[in-house]
C-alpha cells in the first residue's frame, strides 16, 4: 500500500494519573496532580497532544497548563469535563434531578472557554453515568431526549467549537445510552447540528462486540469521525490494554481502514496500566502502532482486493498471516 506521512500520538492524561479499581479503593500508586501528569507524559518522548480532564486541579489555571505542555513539548487536544463523577451517579445528562441535569450541561459550556484557550480541536462527551442499570427503572424515551436535547444545547451554544462523543457499551452503568457507534450516529441525526462528532474508541468498539474496521468506516462515511482512540482488551470488559496485546490482526485491519479512508490526524492512547509503568507503556503502544503502520505499507492491495471481491476468506488470511508469519 502507498506510504503517507507517519502518524503522530497523543494520550488521554488519565493514563499518567492515580489508578483506583473497585477492590484495590486505596489506588495504584500516589494520588498524581494534573501538571505532574502533564509531565510524565512528557517523559514518553513520541506524544504530541492530550486530552485533558476538566475541571482542572484546584488552583490549576489555564497558564499553568500551558507552561506544563510547552515545556514539554505538548499541545491540548481536547477537553474532556467530568460527567462521569459520582457527583451524577444517577446520571448526568440524564440524571432524574432536573437541578443535576442542568449543572453539568453548564459544566460542559463552562470548559468551552478554557478548550478555546488552549487551542483544543474539540470538547469530548463521556457520558458514562447516562444510562440504567435495571428493566424497568427508566423510560428510555426520556433518556434518549434528555441526552439528545443536552448535547444540542451545548453544541448550539458554541458553533465555533467542534464537540464529539466518545461512545461506549457499559461501565460505570450496566448499559449507556450512547452505546455504539451506530447508535450515537443516530442521536446526532436527531440533534440536527454540524459540530457533534464521534470519538472512535478501539477499545470500545471490541468491547461493543462490532468489527472495529466497520465502524470507524460507518462513522467517517456519515462525516463525524472526530477523534480516534486506540487500546486493547478482552472484549468482555473495557481493560485498556496496550495497543495490540490481544486483538492484533483487527488492530492490522484497523490501521488499514485508517489508511483507508485517510485518516491523517493524531492517534490517542486511551490505557489503564494499573499494576505497569505508564510511561513505558505508552511507549510500547506506540512502537506497536508504527510496527503495524509499516505492515500495511508491506499489504499487497491489490492482490487483498481481488480475495475481497470474491469474499475469498482464506485467500485474504493467508495474505494477511503472511506478514505476520513470513
Amino acid at each position: 500500500m502507498s506510504t503517507h506521512q507517519p502518524y503522530t500520538f497523543g494520550a488521554g492524561l488519565w493514563l499518567f494519573g492515580q489508578f483506583i479499581d473497585r477492590y484495590a479503593t486505596d489506588a495504584y500508586g500516589p494520588p498524581v496532580g494534573l501538571l505532574d501528569a502533564i509531565d510524565r507524559a512528557g517523559q514518553v518522548g513520541d506524544l504530541v497532544a492530550l486530552d485533558i480532564n476538566f475541571p482542572f486541579d484546584d488552583g490549576v489555571s489555564v497558564a499553568d497548563i500551558k507552561a506544563a505542555l510547552d515545556r514539554n513539548g505538548l499541545r491540548c487536544h481536547a477537553i474532556t469535563p467530568a460527567s462521569y463523577s459520582r457527583k451524577y451517579r444517577k446520571g448526568g445528562l440524564t440524571n432524574p434531578d432536573p437541578a443535576l441535569r442542568r449543572d453539568c450541561i453548564e459544566m460542559y459550556k463552562a470548559a468551552i472557554p478554557h478548550a478555546r484557550e488552549l487551542g483544543a480541536k474539540y470538547v469530548k462527551f463521556w457520558p458514562g453515568q447516562d444510562g440504567y442499570d435495571y428493566p424497568f427503572q427508566s423510560d428510555y424515551e426520556d433518556l434518549w431526549n434528555y441526552s439528545v436535547d443536552a448535547v444540542r444545547e451545548v453544541a448550539e451554544s458554541a458553533p465555533d467549537m467542534q464537540f464529539a462523543i466518545e461512545c461506549k457499551f457499559k461501565e460505570p452503568r450496566t448499559h449507556m445510552l450512547f452505546c455504539n457507534v451506530a447508535t450515537t450516529l443516530l442521536a446526532i441525526e436527531d440533534m440536527g447540528v454540524d459540530n457533534v462528532g464521534i470519538v472512535m474508541d478501539l477499545g470500545h468498539s471490541f468491547f461493543a462486540k462490532e468489527t472495529p474496521s466497520e465502524a470507524v468506516q460507518l462513522a467517517h462515511r456519515r462525516g463525524r469521525l472526530t477523534s480516534v482512540e486506540v487500546n486493547d482488551n478482552w472484549r468482555e470488559w473495557d481493560d485498556d490494554m496496550t495497543v495490540g496485546s490481544v486483538h492484533l490482526i483487527e488492530t492490522l485491519e484497523f490501521m488499514y481502514t485508517l489508511r483507508k479512508i485517510g485518516w491523517d490526524e493524531v492517534i490517542l492512547l486511551d490505557q489503564f496500566p494499573f499494576r505497569e509503568d505508564p510511561v513505558q507503556a505508552a511507549r510500547e503502544s506506540i512502537a506497536t502502532l508504527r510496527k503495524l503502520d509499516a505492515l500495511v505499507d508491506r499489504l499487497d492491495v491489490e492482490t487483498l482486493r481481488e480475495a475481497q471481491n470474491n469474499q475469498d476468506a482464506l485467500a485474504a488470511q493467508r495474505l494477511v498471516l503472511d506478514l505476520f508469519l513470513g
